[in-house]
């Protein structure tokens, strides 16, 4: 059974920065894309918006927002995935999600979210 566990969130102040982690396990095959998400206070799930992906191969995309401030990198041996939350506004507070698909199939798993708060 997929499951994919997030850690690292927490309350900082504004400007302040925050690592976050994502464990992927209980999966025979490798993963493809991984990637960050985020759905903010008052927003529904289908309102989810990306904030960063990474391929296997280390390509990055970024949502324009966080370009500059966040950094996404992941370390395949350890099926692990990091967002590197820098220069932290309120505007970021959000529960973050990572996902990630396998190769082989269609279905992307998702993390049960980490709390990020960004406080004046």
């Amino acid at each position: 059974q997929v499951q994919l566990v997030e850690s690292g969130g927490g309350l900082v102040q504004a400007g302040g920065s925050l690592r976050l982690s994502c464990v992927a396990s209980g999966s025979k095959f490798s993963i493809n894309d991984m990637g960050w998400y985020r759905q903010a206070p008052g927003k529904q799930r289908e309102q989810r918006e990306l904030v960063a992906t990474i391929s296997r191969g280390g390509s990055t995309k970024y949502q324009d927002s966080v370009k500059g401030r966040f950094t996404i990198c992941r370390d395949n041996a350890k099926n692990t995935v990091y967002l590197q939350m820098n220069s932290l506004k309120p505007e970021d507070t959000a529960v973050y999600y990572c996902n990630a698909g396998y190769r082989g199939s269609s279905l992307v798993y998702w993390g049960q979210g980490t709390q990020v708060t960004v406080s004046t």
